[in-house]
């Protein structure tokens, strides 16, 4: 088949974004809120380091509104420091995930408190984590997975957008499929389909649209999938290109989500980036931390 495999290689359950996503299976337990009228899933998660997010995302709406609009403050200052831009990415994605496995009345009690585009991502990204986990389930063990640096935000929007001038396709969904991938290249694996690469090709497909490239490059990567959107019908018909990307209707629907939200704000983008691999086991979910299997995986508390 063309498409690089058939389902999403990660269980990248981000807590604020995809809950799952990113090369592996995923999942987030389902729930809503209690009697207190808190959001599940929103207790602290471990920093890459191991320790705890400096910030925990509120389990009470009229606060987590806030919380998420300071955040989205900082990932709209391009001056923000890099340290308060990752606090901020990782706080949306907890609240993502917080928001994702709670109930939609919970859902719109916050965002009807934010401003329209914080909403808009906000929305896009729970109901793309949503569509994600509904295809996976937790798995057995832990992965067979290096995490490896990302590369900086500036240089991977540079290579997006160079696959946009040369073929057409909207940046936006190249983001987006690494962000569902492999987390903006952090995974560093072998799907079951044996997919390879920051954008997953099946040695077949990289053949046919990697152009003599190194899979595991992201700049080749990149465009690699770029020629392969092209080929099948994008930038005119981005849904159907997709399918020959993943055959998937709710893989189609969360990448699709996604990219509309950093077509409504640019800024999206550098939250996604910070977003870090979250894996979904029967213990429950776990981060897998940059140096991953040398450092050890931290299981993220739960309410």
């Amino acid at each position: 088949m063309s498409s690089p495999y058939a389902a999403p290689a990660a269980a990248v359950v981000a807590a604020a974004c995809l809950l799952v996503s990113c090369s592996g299976p995923a999942a987030e337990d389902a729930g809503g809120p209690d009697a207190g009228g808190r959001a599940p899933g929103v207790s602290a998660a471990p920093s890459p380091s191991g320790a705890t997010s400096a910030t925990v995302p509120s389990g009470r709406p009229e606060v987590l509104a806030t919380q998420l609009a300071r955040a989205a403050a900082t990932l709209r200052d391009p001056d923000a420091a890099a340290a308060e831009q990752q606090r901020a990415g990782e706080l949306q994605q907890l609240a993502v995930r917080g928001l994702a496995t709670g109930s939609d009345r919970f859902e719109d009690r916050v965002t009807g408190r934010l401003d329209r585009p914080t909403a808009l991502v906000t929305r896009a990204s729970v109901r793309a984590s949503r569509l994600l986990g509904a295809m996976t389930a937790p798995e057995p063990r832990l992965p067979r997975w290096r995490i490896v640096a990302p590369a900086p935000p500036g240089e991977l929007l540079g290579y997006f957008r160079a696959a946009e001038r040369r073929t057409g396709v909207p940046w936006t969904y190249l983001a987006a499929i690494n962000l569902v991938e492999t987390r903006m290249g952090r995974i560093r694996g072998t799907s079951t389909a044996g997919a390879h690469g920051p954008m997953q090709f099946i040695p077949a497909t990289w053949a046919a649209y990697g152009a003599g490239g190194d899979v595991n490059d992201p700049g080749d990567a990149i465009l690699g999938a770029a020629r392969l959107l092209r080929a099948n019908g994008a930038p005119g018909d981005m849904a159907g290109a997709l399918w020959h990307y993943n055959q998937s209707r709710s893989y189609v629907r969360a990448v699709s989500a996604y990219a509309h939200s950093m077509q409504v704000a640019d800024w999206a983008y550098r939250g996604y980036w910070h977003w870090r691999v979250l894996y979904s086991q029967r213990r429950g979910t776990y981060v897998l931390p940059v140096g991953y299997p040398d450092r050890r995986a931290v299981l993220l508390p739960e309410d």
